[in-house]
């Protein structure tokens, strides 16, 4: 007999509404975008229930980064209620049904046949991946970005069922973020116990690399970044010493004073989620013999040299990592849920606003007056 391939299931609205960016630097457009009249196999509507978000999105409408084309929809954090879906659409990464308005966070879609996916089996590396803001908004299949009432899920997306328990911010911050955190951790090969952790950055990546390396069991953690109610964010979070890099502007005194705090000895680990011109160089100098500094952030094109003869000299591997895949997400999201009675993640997010609120919430990114805004379009 042969298989029963499942049919589309359930209908979906024409178009969503989007907080649209069509010029960098300037306003939002609340406008009606097209969803895909058919959904190919494997691909879902969701309704966007949450989206967080992060520096990059701050970024991205400032233009900074010129491989980026608009009109776009920003956010790639998000979480939803899925109102539609594709053949062969009714799994999600565990094997769990979805279905018509389970909850759901998802990765980003790859092709499952460039080298990254098959040869090297690390879909983050995936010749193909569809990150939202490479998503045009004037171009099939236009929604994918999470400033958007109803959002387009792409096949090889990988989808996860969210626990009734887990709050849709938490959810949707593990969509990049967390993740993200995660990997670097992971590239890194752990926190071994009773050692030294330095994290440069204090925005969400670096406030949750500080929990974690706490909860890892680090010995001693050092958060450095700003402005000052991060860094006190940092240290409810596990930092047991903060520097604040808004006070201390000099790199070389960022680099002594890690160097005071850990005895003259550097740091075991040191993970760059700050992204300045002079965080590779200064993570490098921070390290210990035998350290390890892993690169998250993107120095950009004014990048301070990073001391070779200091890498050779202290045998200091320096590591890449590169956001996370499903299997990041998955243990971003178990992560969050352990922790949950330990680390008050509620106080990362700031209170929720509509579409309508959209461009003020990245403004606040952009200024650092949020740690972490989120957009509900539903408010609207």
């Amino acid at each position: 007999m042969r298989p029963t391939v499942p049919r589309p299931t359930a209908t979906h609205p024409a178009v969503t509404r989007a907080a649209v960016l069509r010029d960098f630097n300037a306003p939002l457009e609340l406008t009606e975008v097209p969803l895909p009249r058919e959904l190919p196999p494997g691909s879902a509507i969701v309704r966007i229930t949450s989206t967080t978000l992060c520096g990059t999105d701050a970024h991205l409408w400032r233009g900074v980064l010129p491989f980026v084309r608009t009109p776009i929809i920003l956010g790639h954090e998000m979480a939803g209620e899925v109102v539609a879906l594709g053949a062969l659409s009714g799994r999600d990464a565990f094997g769990k049904p979805v279905e018509i308005g389970s909850r759901v966070v998802w990765s980003e879609s790859v092709c499952g046949h460039c080298q990254g996916c098959t040869v090297l089996r690390e879909p983050v590396l995936c010749d193909h991946r569809g990150y939202g803001f490479g998503q045009r908004a004037d171009r099939w299949p236009f929604a994918i970005g999470g400033l958007s009432e109803y959002a387009y899920l792409p096949p090889g997306a990988d989808r996860i069922v969210l626990d009734p328990e887990m709050p849709d911010t938490w959810a949707a911050a593990a969509g990049c973020a967390v993740k993200t955190v995660v990997r670097a951790f992971a590239n890194a090969g752990g926190v071994e116990p009773g050692s030294t952790v330095a994290v440069q950055g204090s925005g969400p990546l670096g406030l949750v690399a500080t929990a974690m390396a706490r909860a890892a069991g680090a010995g001693r953690v050092i958060t450095l970044g700003g402005p000052p109610n991060r860094l006190a964010l940092a240290a409810k979070y596990g930092a047991d010493a903060t520097i604040d890099v808004t006070d201390v502007t000099d790199p070389d005194e960022r680099v002594a004073q890690v160097e005071e705090l850990t005895g003259a000895r550097g740091a075991d680990l040191v993970l760059d989620f700050a992204g300045a011109p002079t965080a590779n160089r200064e993570g490098v100098l921070m390290c210990g013999k035998r350290g390890t500094h892993v690169v998250v952030g993107l120095a950009g094109p004014q990048a301070a040299p990073v001391p070779m003869d200091v890498v050779m000299g202290r045998e200091i591997t320096v590591v890449g990592s590169l956001n996370g895949d499903v299997g990041d997400l998955a243990r971003a999201l178990r992560f969050l849920s352990a922790f949950a009675g330990r680390f008050e993640w509620d106080a990362l997010f700031s209170p929720p606003v509509g579409l309508a609120g959209a461009e003020q919430a990245i403004r606040d990114m952009a200024s650092m007056a949020a740690v972490k805004a989120v957009v509900d379009p539903g408010l609207d």
